[in-house]
């Protein structure tokens, strides 16, 4: 096993290990997770919780999905982030990671919803050809430090410098400038912040939590996002493209989306030499990751 490969393998462990414990198990199936809301039918024979039988299409159909993707927003400053009453932005952080990226990807394109994908630098290192995948389907990227540190444990200089490398890994292996950013934990300072957005970069805070890094069902992730946007109404959800579990939940999740009347709004940053940091704040869920 080559050096690279123990050391992708290593930032993957480190990413999958560094969430909070795990909570009780949570079972239940996603045809049946959304009590609350309008009645959706499984397709038949399927088991919907097996991340095979649980097709794109096969959820697609139940909902017909077009009419799900909203408008697309430029982004340029925190004043043009105004998501209306059931606007819904998806995120996706610390990939790409082969078979659960290319899974989603499929999945947000049968949905006709486009998402923000923000990469670990040492991820995209790794796998430049999904990164590219992801900019080829027409989503907009973002980059989420270089390794996942904590950064409010480092210096401001070391801080800054996971920033950077983050960066110019994601647009190495995208071809591509990463204009929105994520900090890891979204542990994070007022300076640090300053100097993203003074770098030209959206900053990317969370409302809606989908906690898919915990060891539970995806049905368990698709019902604790709806119950959390059926009291919030709106926000940024955070999602993982790193765990099979998100890859399986997330047609019945769209599906679910839609049945309730939400859309999928799109951002893009808006280029230009303004100063960029953007935040939707309000949120009272304390956010792991």
């Amino acid at each position: 096993m080559s050096v690279r490969t123990l050391c992708v393998a290593a930032a993957l462990a480190a990413l999958l290990s560094s969430c909070a414990g795990r909570p009780p198990s949570e079972g239940g199936s996603l045809a049946t997770s959304f009590a609350p809301a309008k009645a959706l039918s499984s397709p038949k024979k399927a088991d919907a919780d097996d991340p095979v039988a649980l097709t794109p299409a096969a959820w697609g159909r139940l909902g017909n999905p077009g009419s799900l993707a909203g408008r697309t927003i430029d982004v340029s400053s925190l004043s043009d982030i105004k998501l209306r009453d059931k606007e819904v932005v998806l995120s996706f952080d610390d990939g790409p990671m082969p078979k659960k990226t290319e899974r989603i990807l499929a999945t947000l394109d049968e949905f006709g919803v486009k998402a923000t994908f923000l990469m670990v630098g040492e991820m995209a290192k790794a796998h430049p050809e999904i990164a590219r995948e992801v900019v080829a389907a027409g989503h907009s990227i973002g980059s989420h430090t270089y390794r996942h540190p904590d950064l409010a444990h480092l210096s401001f200089d070391a801080a800054v410098a996971e920033i950077e490398k983050g960066k110019a890994a994601v647009a190495s292996a995208t071809h591509e400038d990463p204009e929105f950013f994520r900090f890891p934990y979204l542990s994070d300072s007022r300076k640090l912040r300053q100097w993203v957005g003074d770098h030209g970069m959206v900053v990317m805070d969370v409302q809606v939590d989908s906690k898919d890094y915990f060891g539970v069902t995806p049905a368990a992730v698709a019902t604790r996002t709806m119950n959390t946007l059926r009291v919030q109404r709106k926000g940024i959800i955070l999602l993982h493209d790193i765990h099979i579990r998100t890859a399986a939940m997330l047609p019945a999740l769209l599906t679910q989306l839609k049945a309730e009347g939400y859309k999928v709004v799109r951002l893009r940053h808006a280029g230009g030499s303004r100063m960029l940091t953007a935040s939707i704040m309000g949120s009272t869920e304390t956010v792991v990751r």
